[in-house]
């Protein structure tokens, strides 16, 4: 592993207590999604955008190349263990520490310690090249932080939104996300997204001081 990549699992008790921003929470739809992504009904339902390469200069790409890397597929899989947030993408074979249900210095890995009522963010991500689709495979509540594109993102530019398990969540090339939040212990989604699998990252912690917080709500 390249020694300059971020930490994707940061330990709990080494992250600093922040204040915490709590970003809005709305009920997805097709209206408020637009820009961001869209609800699908079927894993099938919607082809994977795959963005081509970008040119250095006046020349173009020569047609039918610099999108030719496809898509890859697989369980997502997310678990709340105590406090702490962790998630599985075999799509693309790596795990992670999304967050935490209070200030990472007082979570416990053991057992929850108190009452799950949001997630505390450290992270997000885009991908540009290519979309992502999340479909859960069991109906549960679930939420996902969005960002429209941009590099200047600030915690304030973060949505909340909240999906009740029935549908999947399909987001464009470039849209800041963290993946998908579970308000039950567990779920596991099909991901299918670009293979290539480019990253581009903002730490909230240290880049804003602050933590994203996000409602985690059963129902809305």
């Amino acid at each position: 592993m390249d020694p300059s990549a971020p930490d994707y699992k940061p330990q709990a008790a080494a992250m600093p207590r922040l204040p915490t921003h709590e970003i809005p929470l709305v009920r997805a739809d097709a209206e408020n999604l637009k820009g961001y992504g869209e609800i699908v009904d079927h894993p099938e339902a919607r082809e994977i955008e795959i963005v081509p390469w970008p040119v250095q200069g006046r020349r173009t790409l020569d047609a039918g190349t610099g999108n030719q890397g496809g898509t890859t597929e697989g369980l997502f899989e997310f678990l709340w263990q105590g406090d702490v947030l962790r998630a599985h993408n075999r799509a693309v074979a790596d795990d992670y520490v999304l967050g935490w249900s209070r200030q990472p210095c007082e979570a416990s890995e053991e057992e929850a310690s108190c009452a799950r009522k949001e997630v505390l963010l450290w992270h997000a991500n885009y991908h540009p090249d290519g979309g992502q689709l999340f479909f859960p495979r069991t109906a549960a509540p679930f939420i996902s932080p969005l960002a429209l594109p941009g590099d200047d993102v600030t915690p304030q530019d973060f949505i909340a939104f909240w999906f009740d398990g029935t549908k999947g969540l399909y987001i464009h090339p470039g849209i800041w996300h963290e993946a998908v939040f579970p308000v039950q212990d567990s779920q596991v989604f099909f991901d299918r997204q670009s293979k290539v699998h480019g990253r581009v990252s903002v730490d909230f912690a240290e880049e804003f001081g602050c933590y994203l917080r996000a409602p985690l709500p059963p129902a809305l």
